[in-house]
């Protein structure tokens, strides 16, 4: 393998994790929207074509690629559950960089929340910001202020009780919030983050140790609010996007579906241009928010001479629905839900502009570090390395990246191979085969297809015995 940094000396680490940004940007070939900060990372590394989360949710899928464990694997099946609890005594990624003498921090959303952060465990640093305005709040203050005047005491409970009147919109999830802020990029908690790197590197915080550092960026999740000037470059006529085909949902399982479009405002089979214009218009918009305040990453290497001696990954926890198949959101198992970008740049190993169409997964970033920056990691690590492929794209990858998700009780399993897509939902006769090369959005659902039946077969073989892997750590 060739030197990851000069000298000998372990490589460090920058590890930017993006939160529910799927395929939508010009590094994973789509092409409405330019992603010029991603694009400098993939000229000077290796993007993955074919990268797959392991759950299409921020808090198991965290949870599965920080401890290198499938879901089943893991415990974590849902947001609440913490690791600690549920696996005691399993090892976190940035636990084990700080055992082997790397200086650790982070920043923004890495692990789910505040609850579920391993804290001084896993971390030298660790910070959380917020925006220095809800543009909600601000409206509402507004209203508020021309019936009953300035509000001049923090304490004023009229005010605070006012506030807990509109307690969903303020957290812009329930129905998820849009549009333009006042705020400047470093008023946003994306833009405080990505400073809060450049400000580690430029201080040398963390002095003669090799480092860690992960970087969470918030965005595009919801609320999808950012600068005016980044809607601006996304107007609404310009909005592309294939519209649903009639009668998407009469041949698919029930359980495939993930109802989270009624908050967004949507009906299941009827269009909405207009909304879905809208709502489409602020995603992209805070897409290209986040590629300018990520680049400011680069360019604090670069003026710190890490450039050429610190590794980068740089990806999303799960994918994203805009509308395909009339869904919105995550928690679905198709093709736009469990692809997720992933650009990987090694200094010395990688080669300029690579790309790899080899399926690979989330879970196997942990052991492709702890081998790049010859570290000591768990022995139970599930996921494979990509060092091969790092040194040639070309490398055979999985024969099947493998996604899960719940709905209630139920575990709905997929697989993706190199041309088919193949799920169930708690029973084989709650199955879904896609074509993913005669038909790349997954319209047609071949699993009650007899033409298929054999396919079908070795398609449940394979995620059978997929599934018992994912499940072997199982404690």
């Amino acid at each position: 393998m060739a030197a990851t940094a000069a000298h000998g000396e372990r490589p460090n680490v920058l590890l930017i994790v993006c939160d529910d940004l799927n395929n939508h940007v010009s590094t994973s070939g789509y092409q409405p929207l330019k992603t010029p900060g991603l694009e400098k990372l993939a000229a000077a590394g290796m993007t993955f074509s074919r990268a797959y989360c392991q759950y299409p949710v921020c808090g198991p899928s965290r949870a599965s690629f920080l401890s290198g464990l499938y879901p089943e694997s893991s415990g974590i099946l849902n947001n609440t559950l913490d690791i600690r609890n549920v696996r005691p005594g399993t090892q976190s990624m940035p636990q084990v960089f700080k055992t082997n003498d790397y200086w650790t921090a982070s920043v923004g959303k890495v692990f789910h929340n505040i609850n579920s952060d391993p804290g001084d465990v896993a971390w030298h640093e660790v910070i959380r910001f917020n925006n220095e305005e809800n543009p909600v709040e601000r409206t509402l203050r507004k209203a508020y202020e021309a019936e009953h005047g300035p509000i001049t005491d923090k304490d004023d409970r009229s005010w605070h009780r006012h506030l807990k009147e509109h307690r969903s919109a303020l957290a812009g999830q329930t129905p998820p919030g849009y549009g333009p802020t006042q705020m400047r990029d470093e008023q946003h908690k994306d833009g405080k983050n990505v400073r809060q790197v450049t400000k580690w590197l430029d201080d040398k915080a963390h002095a003669n140790k090799p480092f860690f550092i992960a970087c969470g960026i918030q965005k595009p999740h919801v609320p999808f609010w950012a600068p005016q000037k980044y809607f601006d470059q996304h107007p609404l006529s310009a909005i592309e996007y294939r519209p649903t085909p009639n009668g998407d949902w009469k041949n698919r399982p029930p359980l495939a579906i993930s109802k989270r479009y009624q908050a967004f405002g949507f009906e299941l089979e009827e269009e909405n241009d207009e909304l879905r214009r809208k709502y489409t218009q602020a995603y992209h918009a805070c897409i290209s928010f986040i590629d300018a305040q990520i680049s400011l990453l680069f360019d604090a290497l670069q003026r710190n001479g890490r450039w050429d001696d610190t590794i980068i990954i740089l990806t999303s926890d799960h994918g994203y629905h805009l509308g395909e198949h009339a869904l919105w959101g995550k928690v679905t198992l198709f093709e736009e839900c469990a692809r997720v970008p992933m650009i990987v740049r090694v200094p010395g190993l990688t080669k300029d502009g690579a790309n790899s169409e080899a399926l690979v997964e989330l879970v196997d970033l942990f052991p492709t570090l702890v081998e790049l920056c010859a570290i000591t990691g768990p022995n139970e690590l599930q996921g494979n390395s990509l060092v091969p492929l790092l040194e040639n794209p070309n490398a055979n990858g999985r024969l099947a990246a493998y996604t899960v998700v719940s709905r209630g009780k139920t575990l709905g399993r997929s697989i993706h191979t190199s041309r088919w897509h193949y799920g169930e939902w708690g029973s084989e006769d709650q199955a879904e085969l896609y074509d993913l090369i005669n038909d790349p959005y997954e319209d047609n659902n071949l699993a009650s297809n007899p033409r298929f039946a054999e396919q079908r077969r070795q398609m449940h073989s394979l995620l059978i015995e997929t599934r018992k892997s994912a499940e072997s750590k199982r404690k």
